[in-house]
């Protein structure tokens, strides 16, 4: 009994819970709709607010668009009517531009046809004035038909007449009349010449002239003037018995071991060494002036110090060689060919040193080439190449030219080279231009004042030849070779020679001495004609 109530009184309680859940359920939900519903009608109010809001935002957007609208409708169309001005002005302007352009197109053709119709009547008044002058000339010229006839037969009979008196035949008159004009012509021919001479030698000497001073102004060098003899002061005559030694066998060792003649005379405290080599007498000079200043002179010390020289001068030789091929700068060159450079040092040619003369070639050769656009470095070394026959030419049979072109083509050197070492002297015939440059600086060079010496003996023979060729033409008085050779003045009889023969005269000279004389650089010919009259007041 009490289990069961007590199962009742559970299932109340139960019961209450159950209810007061529905109750606090039902009450949530009234509540919660109460609140849905009051935030609901305020949400409706406030959308409603905001759609009021945005359409009074939207009118007035609206109007102020359509405001901005006609004011840019309204400031376009001003816009549009101000283009409209002025295109409208700008046209009238171009009509009454073309309307100008159309009037003077009137006015220029009214006076063209105005000036047709004036030239018509001129063309007809000319041509009746020609048809006129046509006339007078078809009577003038059978006037001068008959004239003419005249005339020929009064040159015939007049021919005759003077055939007759005379006594020369047609033929022969004609022969002296061609030698007459042959005469004549001979004079105006000469005077054209000399006309045309003196125009070019004008260009020519101005172009030549800035050529060669651009080129020689860019390069100088001193002239060495060597020998073919080398003395050797001694410190007093009594050096001269060492020298000799027991019966000479010091000397003879010494020409012996040098290949040089060695010269013992009265002269005083010196010792003349000869020898045609130069290298072998630069050795013999350095051996001898050794000797004299350690004083040890006996057989086996001269040949010890020979041998030292030599090896000294083959350095020596070597360097010279390179130093010139580098300062000329013609770039490789094979080493056989730096020594025989080297061997031009101690090498002369009327008294000039050969490397000296060479390096001087060169250098003019290549600023003559660059002054005329050529190779500078190929002209250089043809330049530096052009006499190196010159140094083996007392070891090989034949010119200095001929072992220089063997020598050229031994070492594979260019054509340009081989040419100007064949042409350089006139022996051939120049191929490049090259060549006649490197011929022209070696007469340069050899022209140079004191660059060259000559014996007085060879100094008289060459003036007194020129001086010969001079009087052996007809109409000269006397001439003179002056300036060591370098000028020839001829002064002629004015009665015999003319201006123009004169200037003939000069070049026939000119061309005999060339082709007779050889010598260094140039020779300035110059014919003298000069009438003097006399009167005696009494």
């Amino acid at each position: 009994m009490q289990v069961l109530e007590v199962l009742i009184l559970n299932a109340w309680q139960v019961l209450g819970y159950i209810i007061a859940s529905i109750l606090l359920l039902v009450l949530g939900v009234g509540l919660g709709y109460y609140i849905f519903y009051t935030q609901y009608k305020k949400a409706g109010k406030t959308a409603e607010k905001l759609i009021e809001d945005a359409n009074k935002a939207v009118e007035e957007n609206r109007k102020k668009v359509l405001i901005e609208t006609k004011q840019e409708v309204f400031k376009l169309k001003q816009e549009n009517e101000k283009e409209i001005r002025n295109l409208k002005n700008e046209v009238e302007r171009e009509i009454r531009e073309k309307r100008k352009t159309l009037a003077d197109l009137e006015n220029k053709l009214a006076q063209r046809e105005e000036r047709i119709d004036n030239r018509s009547i001129n063309l007809d008044r000319r041509e009746e004035s020609l048809n006129q002058k046509e006339e007078r000339i078809e009577q003038i010229k059978a006037e001068l038909e008959k004239q003419s006839s005249k005339l020929d037969e009064l040159i015939l009979e007049q021919n005759q007449k003077l055939l007759e008196v005379s006594g020369l035949s047609v033929e022969e008159a004609k022969q002296i009349i061609l030698e007459r004009v042959e005469e004549d012509m001979a004079l105006e021919v000469a005077a054209i010449i000399k006309e045309a001479e003196e125009k070019a030698k004008l260009e020519v000497n101005r172009k030549s002239q800035c050529l060669l001073a651009n080129a020689i102004q860019q390069y100088a060098a001193d002239a060495v003037m060597e020998k073919t003899v080398s003395v050797v002061p001694l410190p007093n005559d009594e050096m001269k018995g060492r020298i000799i030694g027991r019966e000479g066998r010091n000397i003879r060792a010494i020409e012996a071991s040098t290949g040089v003649d060695i010269i013992i005379d009265d002269t005083p405290e010196a010792v003349v060494l000869s020898c045609f080599d130069p290298i072998r007498r630069e050795i013999a000079r350095r051996t001898m002036e050794t000797l004299v200043a350690d004083g040890r002179i006996q057989p086996s010390r001269i040949e010890e110090l020979v041998e030292k020289f030599k090896k000294e001068l083959d350095t020596e030789i070597r360097e010279a060689g390179e130093k010139a091929v580098f300062e000329v700068g013609v770039g490789r060159v094979h080493p056989e060919l730096i020594k025989l450079i080297g061997r031009l040092k101690f090498r002369t040619s009327y008294g000039q040193n050969a490397l000296s003369h060479s390096i001087e070639v060169a250098f003019l050769a290549g600023k003559l080439a660059a002054e005329i656009g050529l190779s500078e470095v190929k002209a250089k070394r043809a330049g530096l190449l052009h006499d190196i026959g010159k140094a083996v030419d007392h070891e090989m049979e034949g010119s200095h030219v001929e072992i220089g072109i063997e020598l050229a083509q031994r070492f594979k050197e260019g054509p340009e080279v081989i040419d100007a070492i064949a042409s350089h002297h006139g022996d051939h015939e120049a191929k490049f231009i090259i060549s006649q440059l490197v011929a022209a600086a070696d007469t340069l060079s050899a022209a140079r004042p004191g660059a060259r010496s000559e014996s007085l003996e060879n100094y008289i023979k060459r003036l007194t030849k020129l001086e010969e060729i001079c009087n052996e033409f007809k109409g000269v008085e006397k001439s003179y070779a002056l300036q060591a050779g370098r000028e020839v003045r001829i002064i002629v009889k004015p009665d015999e020679i003319g201006d123009l023969e004169a200037h003939k005269l000069a070049r026939d000279i000119r061309q005999k001495i060339e082709d007779n004389v050889n010598y260094p650089g140039t020779i300035k010919v110059t014919v003298i004609r000069e009438t003097r009259v006399h009167e005696v007041a009494k």
